[in-house]
């Protein structure tokens, strides 16, 4: 199976869009591992003072996690895919969130940030160049910025994969299909098994310059699928000095 990219893919999400909230509602824990992500990113002062940066919001599933984590941090949301954007500004927002209709590749050329921390959710699997967004990424963010990147990581073990395997024949790609939506879900089936493990992720990150990289992962039937992986742009030091 060929993965959707760019605009494919952003019109999958326009498509998917009316439905997404529902279906993600379906998945025990979905909405807490999503804090849980955002609470480990451990802004200072419940965020006051702080920019952060909501890089694939979606429908504002994680924007709201955000909001929660750092209730008082003020929050740029950003995302490729028009209708999920819609559906992320028919919710109610306090004035110091706001959204931009923007490519995770767009970002860095869009007069944004610089940002106090950047938050991504389910984003690097689709994203054609995860290297270059993460350079991106890194050149966001101020010295002793922290990232926390919610992410579908396989822990490399042959049953973790055979679970997410199942689990998708069984449940989320029938799901979708009810919803008119069977490519985007098998699009979500594969990229998880073609993206990098855990180890491989790390590595990323830290060949991008990022420190004090590590990975976390949620809690459930999605241990061993669904990480957090933490990093800095600089040393805690560096983050010190800035607050």
């Amino acid at each position: 199976m060929t993965l959707l990219r760019d605009h494919d893919l952003a019109r999958a999400f326009d498509h998917a869009s009316h439905t997404y909230d529902r279906l993600t509602a379906l998945n025990p824990g979905y909405r807490t591992d999503l804090l849980r992500s955002a609470r480990r990113l451990r802004l200072p002062r419940a965020g006051a003072g702080l920019h952060v940066l909501d890089l694939g919001c979606g429908t504002g599933a994680s924007t709201r996690a955000l909001l929660r984590a750092a209730p008082r941090a003020r929050i740029t949301a950003v995302d490729a895919s028009s209708g999920m954007l819609g559906r992320a500004l028919a919710k109610s927002w306090p004035a110091r969130v706001r959204f931009r209709h923007l490519t995770a590749e767009e970002v860095a050329t869009a007069g944004e940030g610089p940002y106090d921390a950047v938050f991504a959710a389910y984003l690097f699997r689709n994203v054609t160049d995860p290297d270059g967004v993460l350079a991106s990424v890194r050149t966001l963010l101020r010295p002793g910025g922290r990232l926390a990147v919610h992410e579908y990581g396989l822990s490399g073990s042959a049953a973790h994969r055979a679970l997410w395997t199942a689990m998708c024949r069984a449940v989320i790609i029938p799901a979708g299909t009810l919803g008119g939506d069977r490519a985007l879900y098998r699009h979500l089936w594969r990229s998880v098994l073609d993206f990098d493990t855990v180890p491989a992720f790390t590595a990323r990150l830290r060949d991008a310059g990022f420190t004090g990289v590590r990975a976390a992962p949620v809690a459930g039937w999605q241990t061993g699928i669904v990480h957090t992986f933490l990093a800095r742009h600089g040393s805690a030091a560096a983050a010190a000095h800035t607050r």
